[in-house]
């Protein structure tokens, strides 16, 4: 999984040094720009398995699809427009949207913790924010929006974060770079998805498969492993998915903090990474390790404000969101009491 993760970066990195290939050093920006988006591409593959996960063998590869169209529609038509436009008309509102898409990755990662820890709360909560659909249609359509939503504020941090990398070169090359990155980065993230989802189908063919020995012995035996080993390593890849969400979000919220001057928190972390980072050798183990205190203590600091959103979105925002959904839904000149047909 690793390596296949890290290979799709390669190729992302590749992608963006291509498009902006004819234009002065604006290949290197983009290729930082990929570096520092690797969290939230990481992010993407884990979580995305999760929205498929119960669903029959012959939906997984059509639900992947459709969210896969929904990723694009979100980086190309919507994401990267907005993009241009906030960098043109007001770049210091970038940051806030940052933030709050952090807010919302935490909520979304601190809400599965929460299931896990308190599941009977964890259900009421979840009548407060959407009903449960009953029926398979409704529940897939329901699966397959919320992926959408959760791909929305991913993409959002990779283009702004993409943006902000190759903030130096013009719009039109600004452009192309976001398109060309949005674009290779969903064919990869959906491509690993499709191939982790589907993994379990391929290892029961192989394991069906009536190739002679010795080949045929070890396809078969491969294949066993690989049905076996599938629901465990999806389970895997949903914690990873979760700690991604809060490990991300509460880096670009204390990010955000740092840039507004609000610096203690931060520096903190930074300290307590270089402390280890020249406390233990060699260099490479202490970088890891380094690296490591800052992405649990991000991670601590995104469960803390997932956390504190959990109530904040069942008592204030949902129903907010309903009563807005319901007036917007009212026929004109209707009286609130009237039946809605």
């Amino acid at each position: 999984m690793s390596v296949g993760l890290i290979a799709l970066l390669d190729d992302v990195a590749a992608l963006a040094k291509v498009a902006a290939a004819s234009v002065d050093d604006v290949a290197t920006l983009a290729a930082k720009a990929d570096a520092k988006a690797a969290g939230v591409v990481i992010d993407d593959a884990a979580v995305t398995p999760r929205y498929v996960t119960g669903f029959s063998a012959a939906r997984e590869l059509p639900i992947i699809g459709r969210i896969a169209i929904g990723s694009l529609k979100n980086k190309l038509l919507i994401l990267l427009p907005a993009a241009m436009a906030l960098s043109l008309l007001a770049p210091q509102v970038i940051t806030p949207l940052l933030m709050i898409g952090g807010v919302y990755l935490c909520y979304e990662g601190a809400e599965k913790l929460f299931e896990l820890f308190f599941p009977h709360e964890a259900l009421e909560h979840e009548a407060q924010v959407e009903p449960i659909a009953i029926d398979p249609k409704s529940f897939e359509e329901q699966k397959i929006a919320s992926a959408i939503k959760t791909d929305f504020i991913l993409s959002a941090e990779i283009m702004v974060i993409t943006l902000g990398a190759a903030s130096e070169a013009g719009l039109v090359t600004q452009a192309v770079i976001l398109a060309v990155v949005g674009i290779g980065i969903t064919i990869g993230v959906y491509g690993v998805v499709a191939l982790i989802v589907k993994a379990d189908d391929f290892g029961l063919a192989l394991a069906g498969s009536e190739i002679r020995p010795p080949l045929g012995s070890a396809l078969r035996g491969f294949g066993r492993a690989l049905v076996l080993g599938m629901p465990y390593f999806l389970s895997g890849l949903g914690i990873l998915g979760t700690a991604a969400m809060v490990w991300v979000g509460g880096g670009i919220i204390l990010h955000g903090f740092e840039e507004y001057g609000f610096d203690a928190l931060p520096h903190l972390i930074h300290d307590a990474g270089a402390a280890v980072e020249h406390a233990v050798p060699p260099a490479w183990l202490g970088a890891i390790l380094a690296w490591l205190v800052g992405a649990i203590a991000s991670g601590i600091i995104g469960v803390i404000i997932g956390l504190a959103m959990i109530p904040v979105v069942s008592r204030v925002l949902s129903p907010l969101w309903r009563r807005i959904k319901s007036l917007i839904r009212r026929k004109p000149g209707a009286s609130p009491g009237a039946p809605h047909g």
